[in-house]
């Protein structure tokens, strides 16, 4: 088993928003470190170094990943990219965390898989709303039987969008565009951790003139329970999620994929409770990280390597119902 005695170093490809909150929080992490960042762009690595005080900065990810001062890489490049870089990373003998969607489609997922298998790394895509404490909480409290039988689910992930630059990556379909695998993969997340793979899936998606789809909703059905779900860059909602059983329901406060808490309504009582989330809630995977790297396991037990594959899977099959292409 590989022994960390210092802190985990980390490195980060993918230098845009998210990245930039993603570095907040782990300057919150006592275990943690950013030691290094790639970036094809000589001003945005410098921006990066400059405000989170990075000692590397490479204009290639190859030369990150040959880094002996890295020991994970945290990628948040665009989705097309997300499997090869995670795969390079891999086969430099480096962890992984990827932002999700870990591939594009079941494929590149189970390469990904494989790289971690053949290597002997963590590897973990950043679906970092398993590890927020709200649901982690609430998964908890449906195993336990808190709402008896689950029967519906409905949750929902929209914002405008369309106002957007059309090159960009939320709308051109070059570059894995559209809402189902931006955000979309958030609801579809929900409804598998709480009821797994439907037995039938239902779908219909809207278009933008790019090509990319903008709207899409779902139906999963169940032996016993639905699943009603919906993503959209073409309208706004409040992004809320209620949970029901034949005991009662809960309702995940907006915005429910990174909530700092939840009220269980049984009859006519309600329980709320509030559970914060460190920093900007990104600090939690990151806590899934090391303590996969201090053990020596190759993924978390909270968000497998499985359990990537099943989402991506269950968005390929939407995707095929609806119409979903890309140009690739």
């Amino acid at each position: 088993m590989e022994k960390y005695s210092e802190k985990i170093r980390w490195g980060i490809v993918g230098l845009g928003k998210i990245a930039r909150k993603f570095a907040e929080d782990l300057a919150l992490h006592d275990d943690a470190e950013l030691v290094a960042v790639a970036s094809n762009s000589e001003e945005r690595g410098r921006d990066f170094s400059d405000e989170f005080q990075v000692r590397h900065v490479f204009d290639s990810y190859e030369a990150l990943f040959a880094c002996d001062e890295v020991d994970v890489i945290y990628i948040a490049n665009v989705h097309t990219q997300h499997a090869a870089t995670a795969i390079l990373a891999m086969d430099h003998g480096k962890h992984v965390l990827c932002e999700k969607p870990a591939g594009m489609n079941a494929q590149e997922v189970q390469e990904m898989i494989r790289a971690s298998r053949e290597n002997r790394v963590f590897f973990m895509e950043a679906l970092w709303s398993r590890f927020n404490p709200s649901i982690r909480k609430i998964k908890d409290l449906i195993d336990e039987g808190a709402l008896g039988r689950l029967r519906y689910i409905h949750a929902d992930f929209c914002f405008y969008a369309l106002d957007r630059d059309v090159e960009g990556r939320l709308l051109n379909p070059e570059l894995g565009g559209g809402s189902l695998l931006d955000i979309g993969i958030y609801p579809v997340f929900l409804a598998y951790l709480l009821l797994g793979a439907p037995d039938e899936i239902d779908a219909r998606s809207k278009f933008f003139h790019t090509g990319a789809e903008v709207q899409t909703s779902m139906l999963f059905n169940y032996p016993n329970a639905q699943a009603v779900l919906h993503s959209s860059l073409a309208n706004t909602a409040k992004m809320e999620a209620r949970i029901s059983g034949e005991k009662g329901e809960i309702y995940i406060h907006p915005r429910w994929h990174e909530a700092s808490g939840f009220t269980i309504v049984k009859e006519e009582e309600e329980e709320k409770t509030d559970l914060p989330v460190t920093g900007k809630g990104y600090y939690h995977e990151i806590e899934e990280v090391h303590q996969g790297i201090r053990r020596g396991v190759l993924e978390s037990e909270l968000w497998s390597q499985q359990d990537s594959l099943q989402l991506i899977r269950l968005l390929d099959k939407i995707r095929e119902h609806c119409g979903i292409t890309f140009p690739f």
